[in-house]
């Protein structure tokens, strides 16, 4: 007998969004460590918010915001608009962020009206420090080798948004008569560089100041951030990542702010480091032996340098680098060190890093450090399952 459709709804329905996830889900490890971490975050989202005492309305709680994040990264959503279309009728997204099956949806400016008070209190960073954590308990990181890289972020505005630097202010002001005024241009106007010249000296994106014009290549050279990564050498668990300005020098910098960093909060001091030709300067060589950490650093030219002389250290810790290639340690840490690129794809594949949907380099800040802690939740339920 041929089957109908039937259209009258059930007035009573019920639903046990734990029965409806399978056991073996890759989800299920994801959320557990996900909940673990935040659980040891409770102090940090009470200082965030009024105490119970004082009163007021109840808040989106923290921890399903941080969540809600890390499933943006997880299933490449592009935006908190569609993340909270995708909540409403999503039962697996609902029982990841512990809602039930009638509970509305909270609106998708939630995320970005407390974008300012995670930034206040580093949750972002603490969330991803505190996933590193459970990584060491698991026994899962490597305490002594690691691996250092860079890449181009490029930013959400357009070469449209660059102006020379003695007319922003003006060109700010104009666009604020305009928006006052109800017959003011709107749309995309045609913008014409012909003939001129535009350079980080000269100019300036009105819509993303912090962005810079760079290019690694010989090609167009868009507005550009820089993104950098420490990782561990064992798995290649990255431990920190930061976002800079796109200058050339920013590797070299961020990378020993993420070491003082990392050894303040984590409590890990590395004995080596790999990382590529970028990084052979002077400067930065024996920034890392004074840290007392052995560099592993490509050659920019494999001609072997001159002995340097006495009173040149910066020269002798390039020389004892160089001295190092060759080596068994040396050329572990180099093929280990390609890990790197594979944390980078990730990022700009599926967590949404290739191209900034945010301006201001604090609130891209907060997306890398989910994105990265996402990447890590995702490789230690890999490695703790086998």
């Amino acid at each position: 007998m041929r089957g109908r459709p039937n259209r009258q709804p059930n007035l009573f329905v019920q639903l046990n969004l734990e029965e409806l996830v399978p056991a073996d889900h890759p989800l299920r490890p994801i959320k557990r460590m996900a909940d673990e971490a935040l659980a040891a975050m409770s102090r940090t989202f009470s200082a965030a918010y009024a105490p119970a005492e004082k009163g007021g309305r109840p808040s989106i709680p923290p921890e399903r915001l941080l969540k809600a994040m890390v499933l943006m990264s997880l299933y490449t959503v592009r935006s908190e608009r569609a993340l909270c279309e995708r909540i409403t009728f999503d039962m697996l997204f609902r029982w990841f962020l512990d809602m039930n099956p009638d509970e509305p949806c909270f609106d998708h400016s939630v995320l970005s009206l407390n974008r300012e008070r995670l930034d206040r209190l580093d949750v972002t960073k603490k969330f991803s420090d505190r996933i590193v954590m459970m990584a060491m308990d698991a026994g899962l990181l490597s305490e002594d080798h690691f691996s250092i890289d860079g890449s181009l972020l490029q930013s959400h505005a357009s070469l449209k948004s660059l102006k020379r630097i003695e007319r922003e202010k003006a060109a700010a002001e104009k666009r604020d008569d305009d928006s006052n005024d109800a017959g003011g241009k709107v749309g995309n106007p045609w913008v014409d560089f012909r003939g001129e010249q535009r350079g980080n000296k000269t100019h300036r994106s009105v819509v993303d100041p912090e962005a810079r014009l760079y290019t690694k290549t010989t090609g167009v050279a868009y507005l550009q951030h820089s993104m950098h990564v420490l990782m561990e050498n064992r798995h290649g668990i990255g431990v920190d990542i930061r976002v800079g300005k796109a200058d050339g020098y920013a590797e070299r910098t961020c990378c020993l702010r993420m070491l003082d960093r990392v050894k303040r909060r984590l409590g890990i001091e590395p004995a080596t480091l790999g990382a590529d030709k970028g990084y052979d300067t002077e400067d930065f060589v024996l920034a890392l032996e004074e840290r007392g950490i052995e560099p592993h650093a490509a050659c920019k030219s494999r001609k072997e340098l001159d002995v340097p002389g006495v009173e040149a250290d910066g020269a002798w810790a390039r020389w004892f680098n160089q001295r190092r290639v060759g080596e068994k340690a040396f050329e572990l840490s180099q093929r280990k060190r390609k890990l790197n690129e594979e944390i980078f794809g990730w990022l700009k594949q599926f967590g949404g890093l290739r191209r900034a949907r945010l301006t201001g380099r604090w609130k891209i800040q907060q997306l890398a450090d989910v994105a990265l802690g996402t990447l890590n939740l995702i490789r230690m339920s890999k490695l703790l399952a086998t």
